[in-house]
């Protein structure tokens, strides 16, 4: 077979599984069109009677611990029902922060806990868990350190325990920071797929949804009856959440109730929590996914399951395209090979399908949609920009090759007058290979759009523009960040 038959069948198929999955778009907007959006059964006389008990996983985050405390202790509930765990396993001066903070909230009445680790063992699955023995709430809620819950929170997500079967309520991500930079509008512009469309069409269709680790309340009952929390995957959340369903317990989606959330505003933290979310994905499908395909369940729901879980795996089939998008245009202009590439433009429905996906994510709680929606082919480009990355974390997840729970830092960045260069954690950021490999693929990309110019394959053209802009801005905003950090000047 010659050299460039192979590139061929190569290509089609990384494009043909881009196409299956972003084609699952159009199935989340029928159902999205099919169920529309029904309110939540709740208690209409709901008091308060349960103990709650709050749990706050810290970990190194001197500059918002303090704002997640007193955010936690404004919350809107009968404070002899209420408990607080502070879980920190933190390794510097936020040890002595908490301690101050809690004995002052201590003394004001409050039943708030501080419960330091000397190890991380488990890490985040492993502070939550060794909080659960001793929690004294019929509830749990969770907050990560970077989350700003709302006073009225647990009374807005305990009526919807309506039902003994009801193990989890979980509340949309709001973005506290979205239009502090580009990279925190295209940020906000993906999550609203998730939390706009995947996990309300999820929800009201009966498939299964997931724990978004933080902003949710769970059953404490459902937790122990799942089997706890699992350490054996960077998503612990992900996991927990399939293990519950599959035991019968319901969840509830809140998609018209927030709690804000500080974006990234750092391209290496970027990085370092979509490495840990794409990699703990995997390793969960691995885990999990035969389970599913055992249980009684009807086919759509273990269908979708399967999309769920395993939707990471476009990222190698990605760069491969990214890849080889350079010696197709000169193979296209140098053999007889004009019907294969007519046929490929099939393949633009992937990019309509993903698209209009996102189009709706926008719509529906915008008003200012269009102008967020215009930023759709920079969210490609970045899309495409992080596939070395993300790759990456497919292989190892999927090779079962270890690593810990990174952590993505908090800057305390909620308005664009805030500089994450006053923070003593971007000296502890430094970019990895991918930065330097990401940069290479920039230079690669370059000629692709040189030659599609050349040759007038204008067709080709956006596409290689959106490689050569996604590696060039991710490997730049690495770098740059990086060399531009305290520790650096």
């Amino acid at each position: 077979m010659a050299f460039d038959e192979i590139i061929l069948i190569v290509y089609i198929i990384s494009l043909t599984v881009l196409l299956i999955f972003a084609s699952h778009g159009f199935v989340m907007l029928y159902y999205h069109r099919k169920y529309g959006i029904k309110p939540p059964k709740e208690i209409k006389d709901f008091t308060p009677v349960d103990v709650v008990t709050i749990q706050l996983p810290i970990y190194n985050e001197y500059y918002v611990a303090e704002r997640l405390i007193d955010k936690v202790c404004e919350i809107d509930y009968p404070r002899e029902l209420l408990e607080i765990q502070v879980l920190d396993d933190s390794t510097d001066e936020t040890v002595g922060l908490i301690k101050r903070l809690v004995k002052e909230k201590r003394a004001k009445g409050f039943d708030i806990k501080h419960i330091h680790r000397e190890n991380r063992k488990g890490f985040k699955a492993g502070a939550l868990k060794e909080g659960l023995k001793s929690a004294r709430g019929k509830f749990i809620a969770i907050f990560d350190a970077d989350f700003l819950p709302k006073k009225d929170f647990l009374k807005k997500t305990l009526p919807h325990f309506f039902s003994p079967e009801i193990g989890l309520v979980q509340t949309r991500w709001e973005h506290l920071n979205e239009d502090y930079s580009l990279l925190t509008k295209i940020q906000a512009l993906a999550l609203n797929g998730h939390f706009v469309i995947e996990q309300t069409v999820r929800n009201q269709s009966g498939f299964f949804i997931n724990f978004n680790g933080t902003g949710g309340v769970w059953k404490k009952e459902c937790i122990e009856d799942a089997g706890n929390w699992h350490d054996d995957t960077l998503t612990e959340d992900l996991d927990l959440s399939y293990r519950a369903q599959m035991k019968g317990w319901k969840f509830v989606y809140l998609r018209d109730f927030t709690t804000p959330a500080e974006l990234p505003a750092e391209m290496n933290a970027l990085k370092a929590q979509q490495y840990r979310w794409t990699k703990g994905a995997i390793e969960t499908a691995k885990k999990l996914l035969p389970t599913v395909w055992k249980e009684k369940l009807p086919l759509r729901v273990k269908l979708q399951a399967t999309f769920h879980l395993t939707n990471n795996l476009v990222f190698p089939f990605i760069l491969l395209a990214g890849i080889l998008n350079v010696p197709l245009i000169f193979i296209k202009n140098s053999g007889p090979w004009d019907m294969f590439f007519n046929f490929m433009s099939v393949f633009i429905v992937a990019f309509i399908s993903s698209f209009m996906f996102y189009l709706y994510a926008q719509k529906d709680i915008y008003p200012d949609w269009e102008k967020r929606i215009a930023l759709f082919p920079v969210f490609m480009a970045g899309s495409m920009g992080l596939a070395v990355n993300n790759t990456k974390a497919v292989f190892e997840g999927f090779f079962g090759r270890k690593s810990e729970f990174v952590r993505t830092p908090k800057f305390k960045i909620e308005s664009k007058k805030d500089s994450i260069f006053h923070n003593k954690y971007i000296k502890s950021i430094k970019p990895d290979s991918s930065a330097f490999v990401e940069l290479i693929l920039a230079f690669y990309c370059l000629v692709g759009v040189l030659a599609s110019l050349y040759f007038l394959e204008l067709a080709s053209l956006p596409f290689n523009l959106m490689f050569f802009f996604g590696f060039a801005s991710i490997s730049y905003l690495s770098l740059k960040q990086a060399i531009k950090s305290p520790k650096n000047n």
